[in-house]
């Protein structure tokens, strides 16, 4: 556990809706977890768990600060709830999380004195499509090289998946990098809530695709193959828990180190359903369709922000 003598460090997040609760309660589950674990033996706790002792939600809409309140108000954490004030929240905060719609940005971070709010902090954004390069332009259109004490700012790609501690984050490497402890903070942050990795900014609109859309894209083979078990008598309820379980039983293995390919051969006998079933999904084209619905993700996701970028092999 991070010694006492460590500075106490406040985490405000800016759009606290669904996404911004879920990484809060994230990261207050693993210091809350550290905590324990120091008290039982504390030659056995994490060294190197930062001391996130505040927390502050900001939102527009009033009602979020009782959502808030009531999703997190069991953790024994400083917790404080604001509405349109934003400005204030980040005062208070070590790092912040933008975590409020792709084109709400320049609302934020355009208030009156929050450049000098954010001097010296780190910001990370997970707003899908808006790159690095243009929160920091936006903030300094001088450029932040000449802006003494800027703020540093790195994107990340978390997905829905945080809810449940399953979040397979993507963390973009900036330029110029992070020093250490910053980039041990952001990464402490969504590693609470899942898997982390790190990739250059040419790949983060590919990342948005495959793990900000990815949900929805294996929920929906998920319905599809248990439609399929319905059609032929299986109860809606048992069809849906058993692919459930059959998916993250696969992504098990594959995370474990099997290959897909191995895998899928490892399951088809020779004359069995297996092979049937898989010849009749090639013959439908579910592969093509699939990696062309992560390709068509993928560009609109670089025109969120507003910049549209070119891709190898995409053909409209």
């Amino acid at each position: 556990m991070a010694s006492q003598e460590s500075k106490p460090l406040t985490l405000t997040v800016v759009g606290s809706g669904t996404m911004g609760i879920a990484i809060m309660g994230g990261v207050m589950a693993s210091l809350a977890k550290a905590k324990t674990a120091a008290a039982i033996d504390p030659s056995s706790a994490p060294k190197d768990t930062p001391n996130v002792s505040r927390f502050v939600a900001c939102d527009t809409w009033k009602p979020a600060e009782e959502n808030v309140k009531k999703a997190l108000g069991h953790y024994n954490f400083d917790l404080q709830t604001l509405t349109n004030e934003n400005l204030k929240g980040v005062q208070q905060a070590d790092i912040v999380l933008l975590s409020c719609k792709p084109y709400g940005f320049k609302a934020i971070l355009g208030e009156e004195g929050m450049r000098d709010a954010l001097k010296g902090k780190v910001i990370v954004s997970i707003l899908a499509g808006v790159t690095q390069k243009q929160i920091s332009k936006f903030l300094y259109p001088e450029g932040a090289d000449k802006v003494e004490d800027a703020c540093r700012v790195v994107r990340v790609m978390p997905n829905t998946a945080s809810f449940v501690g399953e979040s397979m984050s993507v963390i973009e490497t900036s330029d110029p990098p992070l020093s250490e402890a910053q980039y041990k903070l952001v990464e402490f942050v969504f590693s609470s809530i899942g898997r982390v990795t790190t990739l250059p900014p040419a790949n983060m609109d590919i990342a948005t695709a495959l793990c900000g859309s990815g949900p929805a894209f294996f929920a929906l083979m998920l319905e599809a193959a248990a439609d399929g078990a319905v059609a032929m008598g299986m109860p809606r309820a048992q069809a849906y828990e058993m692919a459930a379980q059959t998916m993250r039983g696969t992504t098990g293995l594959v995370l474990n180190g099997e290959h897909p390919a191995v895998l899928k051969d490892k399951v088809s006998t020779p004359g069995g359903c297996t092979i049937g079933g898989l010849m009749s999904l090639e013959k439908d084209g579910v592969r093509n369709a699939v990696a062309t619905a992560i390709r068509e993700a993928c560009v609109v996701a670089s025109r969120l922000g507003g910049e549209q970028r070119e891709f190898v092999n995409h053909r409209r």
